[in-house]
């Protein structure tokens, strides 16, 4: 064993420990009160004592050290010494704490000496700020791939996914295996308009390499100024070869709800994420509806496809909008104070009217607490794919004024007590995303009773209006899934009335 190496890293180590370990971190202010551990009810860290000063030169504490007894290994005592000393430093040795909760000594003590072996044989100088923010960042990357450190840039952009407008290419990416994958293109922005799709990989970025960025950095490359443009290499399943994929960066401006008449009576509504005034557009999109269907809306089709989620105030409310009560989710997580319970209150917009709900693989978070929720409920049939499966639940939690932690303290559950987190949502009809072809029209029509000669005329008017073929066509080769979608609503509406007017009740 080397002993000046050993002087050279626990000494520093033991202050550097110290420091960190303190009640106050560096550069910190009062976090806000709201946010804070003792708002939720934790009492705060005892205070820790301070450093015990270390001896400047190296030699003076070895020429000071007492002689080592007959057999004992003149290493071993110096490094027993520097135990002893390191745990005084940190307060632990005299502490009556449980086994659970006591400090990992080992493990700091491990810590600290790569800290030192970085600070004095690293090739180039490295900042101690920068060094401590890539350790938290790296403990907390370690965790699960939603919890990050956020500096002050980072934490301040994070505000600006709820206010509808931000600049970039308009899409909700996480990290798989090491590369960019796709969450989810936003409606109308660069990205889908250039055809990037759900569950792409993003394997260069301008033609370097995404294998070892982490997430954030790899979103600081995709952005940039609106009109500059950005070659993203994807792979994609069922592709031979990666895609080259050339986007103009733009300023994003997210029309959270959209909405139309599919067919005399039935309405679609589209929610491309869930921001702060998501409920209120909602319900101005189903009045808006209601109006141009004088006779009543008999069926909707909730649109929640390549939906990253977003705010889960707002994916409560719009629950809650097609529900008159019970649980719409809950949160657990280790802490006792961690389960949340929201609930619908009374009053169905739609009153009772029947309702489908469309999903895939882009639909995370907050669209599948709604799709969860309605399905459970009975209130709702979910088609398509099935879901992503993100079901955790990120607090964030200030550290200062200026930066702050996101971290995973809770799962999601539907009411009826099924975990989202790597599961998703299934749907109760699976439709498989593809295109559709409408064959042409045979140019010799069929032949009909009515083209025979000497038919009898019916001596009633026709009544029943004809079915909108050209329209249906149109829907299908435009949006498959919306089709079918809108088929079973065509279907259960007229299940409902066939049982209305035999005096029946429309439901089993």
């Amino acid at each position: 064993m080397n002993r000046q190496s050993l002087f050279i890293s626990f000494p520093a180590a033991s202050l550097l420990l110290t420091l960190l370990l303190t009640s106050a971190p560096l550069g910190a202010t009062e976090p806000d009160p709201a946010a804070s551990p003792a708002a939720a009810g934790e009492t705060a860290p005892e205070a820790l004592p301070p450093p015990t000063p270390w001896p400047a030169d190296p030699g003076a504490a070895e020429s000071e050290a007492a002689p080592a007894p007959p057999g004992a290994d003149a290493d071993d005592l110096l490094e027993d010494d520097l135990e002893d000393d390191l745990e005084d430093d940190l307060g632990v040795a005299d502490r009556e704490a449980p086994p659970a909760k006591r400090l990992p000594l080992d493990d700091l003590r491990l810590f600290a000496e790569v800290f030192g072996r970085i600070k004095s044989e690293y090739v180039e100088s490295v900042d101690d700020r920068a060094l401590l923010s890539s350790a938290i960042r790296g403990m907390l990357g370690g965790l699960d791939p939603h919890s990050s450190y956020l500096d002050p840039d980072e934490y301040r952009d994070l505000q600006v996914g709820t206010t509808g407008e931000f600049g970039g290419l308009g899409i909700e990416v996480g990290l798989e295996d090491g590369f960019v994958k796709v969450v989810a293109p936003i409606d109308d922005t660069p990205a889908q308009r250039a055809g990037i799709l759900a569950g792409d990989l993003i394997v260069r970025i301008d033609d370097q390499p995404v294998k070892g960025m982490s997430l954030n950095e790899a979103v600081v490359l995709m952005r940039g100024k609106p009109g500059t443009t950005i070659d993203l290499t994807v792979v994609r399943e069922g592709e031979g070869n990666p895609l080259r994929i050339t986007i103009e960066r733009a300023v994003i401006k997210v029309a959270s709800v959209k909405s139309r008449t599919l067919e005399p009576g039935f309405g679609y509504v589209r929610i491309a994420n869930f921001q702060a005034r998501t409920t209120e557009d909602l319900l101005k999109a189903i009045a808006k509806l209601k109006q141009e269907n004088s006779d009543g809306l008999r069926g909707l089709v909730l649109d929640l496809r390549n939906n990253p989620g977003g705010v889960l105030n707002s994916a409560v409310g719009v629950s809650d909008a097609f529900l008159d009560r019970g649980l719409v989710v809950y949160t657990q997580g280790r802490r006792e104070d961690s389960r949340l319970e929201f609930k619908a209150g009374p009053d169905d917009i739609l009153a009772g009217a029947p309702m489908v709900v469309l999903v895939n693989g882009g639909s995370a978070s907050a669209s599948e607490i709604v799709a969860g929720a309605l399905q459970d409920h009975g209130r709702a049939i979910v088609m398509g794919s099935d879901t992503f499966g993100k079901g955790s639940v990120q607090t964030i939690v200030p550290i200062d004024d200026r930066t702050a932690l996101k971290l995973t303290t809770a799962r999601y559950y539907t009411p009826s007590g099924r975990s989202i987190q790597a599961q998703g949502i299934k749907p109760d009809i699976a439709v498989a995303r593809g295109n559709v072809s409408i064959a042409d029209a045979p140019e010799v029509a069929p032949l009909r009773e009515a083209n025979l000669m000497r038919h009898l005329d019916d001596s009633e008017p026709a009544s029943a209006p004809a079915a909108d073929v050209d329209g249906g066509a149109a829907l299908a080769s435009e949006d498959y899934q919306l089709s079918e979608a809108l088929n079973v609503l065509k279907g259960i509406s007229l299940y409902q009335l066939t049982r209305a007017a035999a005096g029946t009740p429309a439901t089993p």
